[in-house]
């Protein structure tokens, strides 16, 4: 048998080709799962959910399919579901009553975001509750901040991400997630976390966030389209890498515990970066454009749904996201389970 082994053709002069079959490792699904380098696991996951005034509200988003804007008393019943299937958090984004140029609802003490924390933070308590911070689903005008002219005014939005944050915090937020782009927000927020005792609170920082396509059907959900202009002028250009490394390093200097990239599966490359050079947490967030493509390919019949949804997570995964903000979280869960 030695003999007959060691005449076999060669494909190459160095190396007999029997001795590497990589095939080995794939015959059956149990010797996969015992090699397999990248695990997803449902407590990696947190699941973006959107809470909207009233009670026993269910509205169905057209364009996010299986995704609903829920009152408190419905949103409470989701994160208990979502509690008892393992998975990691939730992050809200409110939906207010009424709007204005002020935003003046997103750091209201009375505030939908700010109920909803209470009411998710007395009935599941050991769920992490984190809360994005941003001004777009509050203004008139749909913009991420204080317009001047016809312009989003940095400094002057500073002041409203930092009472947004402690009003979150506040309320039992265990994580602020600040998504508004501002040059100097991480620094503006924990300075004033940390005035009012929640020196504790850490910041997620959508550090490389893209003026990204990919996030219409969003935009339908939390009722926060621009009503003029775009915001090309604070999200970062989609072309920019060195840029997006360089937000990251920034937004660490200022106090941020976790970086994120948004959107992730067309940005797998700088998640990769980031992991190798920076010493935090990476998390990513897999945005609803990336949901609803995967969905309307399912119900074409060109694609598999749970097949697509795994592979598209592992993926961010693999790049290097030990957290991912995903809508699929309660499906993974339970495809999982």
């Amino acid at each position: 048998m030695y003999t007959l082994i060691c005449h076999l053709p060669l494909h190459n002069e160095n190396m007999p080709f029997p001795v590497h079959r990589p095939r080995r490792l794939r015959v059956t699904e149990s010797m996969r799962r015992l090699v397999r380098e990248t695990h997803l696991e449902p407590d990696q996951l947190v699941l973006p959910l959107f809470v909207r005034p009233g009670e026993g509200v269910r509205n169905a988003i057209s364009s996010m399919p299986g995704q609903s804007q829920l009152s408190i008393d419905q949103l409470v019943r989701e994160c208990e579901s979502v509690h008892a299937l393992g998975v990691g958090g939730v992050i809200l984004f409110g939906i207010p009553e009424t709007k204005d140029e002020q935003a003046s609802g997103a750091y209201a003490n009375d505030g939908i975001t700010q109920q909803a924390v209470r009411a998710v933070k007395k009935a599941v308590p050991d769920l992490i509750v984190m809360t994005d911070v941003c001004n777009c689903e509050y203004t008139s005008h749909g913009h991420c901040g204080k317009v001047v002219g016809h312009d989003v005014d940095n400094d002057a939005t500073l002041e409203w991400l930092a009472k947004t944050a402690v009003s979150h915090a506040r309320a039992g937020a265990d994580m602020v997630a600040p998504s508004d782009m501002m040059d100097g927000r991480v620094a503006a927020i924990r300075t004033a976390l940390d005035a009012e005792g929640f020196s504790n609170t850490p910041i997620f920082a959508y550090a490389a966030k893209f003026a990204s396509v990919f996030y219409g059907p969003f935009r339908e959900a939390a009722e926060s389209t621009p009503q003029f202009g775009d915001r090309r002028s604070y999200q970062m250009d989609p072309a920019n890498g060195r840029e997006a490394l360089h937000e990251m390093q920034l937004d660490l200097e200022e106090g941020a515990d976790l970086l994120m990239v948004k959107p992730a599966g067309p940005y797998l490359d700088l998640i990769r970066q980031a992991r190798d050079r920076f010493d935090v947490p990476i998390g990513a967030y897999q945005v609803s454009g990336e949901y609803s493509i995967i969905h309307a390919a399912a119900q074409n019949g060109w694609l598999d749904l749970d097949r697509a949804m795994l592979e598209s997570l592992t993926s961010i995964r693999r790049a290097g996201a030990g957290v991912i903000l995903t809508y699929f979280a309660p499906d993974v869960a339970r495809a999982l389970a």
